[in-house]
């Protein structure tokens, strides 16, 4: 059984981004622990801006690092996976563009902005949190049925974040328009967002791969590498 598949890490990698200095060890411990083996490459967000940049990859998986040096190329690379049934994850940052690309180009709030990009914008969907969650711990709770359940099997998880912007504008239309927010704070607040329909369309404003130090992946990486492998072997399978 082959068990490897390819992903992007669609960011602009730093030694100063956290989440991005666990990627090496979540790697191995997924290879180790789970026989989930992920060739991973970094693409950057301006790199991401070109036609099919992520295309051909067994996943997507759009890292925190936010404001990213391009805008316009994580949108493109959230948007190819969505369309294109690549399994998707976005983290923190990528959460935040996930709802973004989802809005403009779904849901056709094409004047929608993030704030953290566009500070003066007059319709911003993503706004500064009403209390930062910089290095914070908090509760979440996860509807049942969701994908996120299956992933994380539990209805509440304590999850880590370091994020200072969220969703606040427009969830009635986004979820009209099919997109399932299925993970909240203690006070009702979007944390995770799915996508009913997709092979697997998951993100979180929280960090899973913040979770302990690293050496047992977070339930949600470990999903995201079997869905990876899986596309894998169905890409081969279509091939043969």
């Amino acid at each position: 059984m082959n068990n490897t598949a390819t992903i992007a890490l669609v960011g602009d990698r730093s030694p100063n981004v956290v989440s991005h200095t666990r990627i090496p060890g979540l790697l191995e411990a997924l290879a180790e622990r789970d026989r989930l083996v992920l060739d991973a490459y970094w693409i950057p967000s301006q790199d991401a801006e070109a036609e099919g940049a992520v295309r051909g990859f067994d996943a997507v998986w759009v890292l925190p690092g936010s404001p990213y040096r391009s805008e316009a190329g994580v949108l493109a690379a959230v948007r190819t996976a969505r369309e294109e049934g690549i399994p998707f994850l976005g983290t923190c940052g990528g959460f935040q563009h996930a709802l973004l690309e989802y809005a403009r180009n779904v849901c056709g709030l094409t004047g929608v902005a993030h704030a953290e990009n566009d500070p003066d914008a007059t319709d911003p969907l993503i706004e500064p949190l009403a209390c930062s969650l910089v290095g914070h711990e908090a509760v979440v709770t996860i509807e049942p049925g969701s994908l996120a359940e299956s992933v994380i099997g539990a209805r509440r998880t304590v999850e880590r974040y370091f994020c200072a912007y969220g969703p606040t504008r427009h969830l009635d239309t986004l979820r009209a328009h099919g997109l399932r927010f299925s993970g909240h704070d203690e006070d009702g607040h979007v944390r995770v967002a799915e996508l009913p329909g997709h092979p697997f369309f998951l993100a979180s404003l929280f960090q899973p791969e913040l979770s302990g130090d690293g050496s047992h992946p977070h339930p949600m990486l470990r999903a995201l590498a079997q869905a990876a492998v899986d596309h894998a072997a169905s890409r081969l399978t279509r091939s043969a």
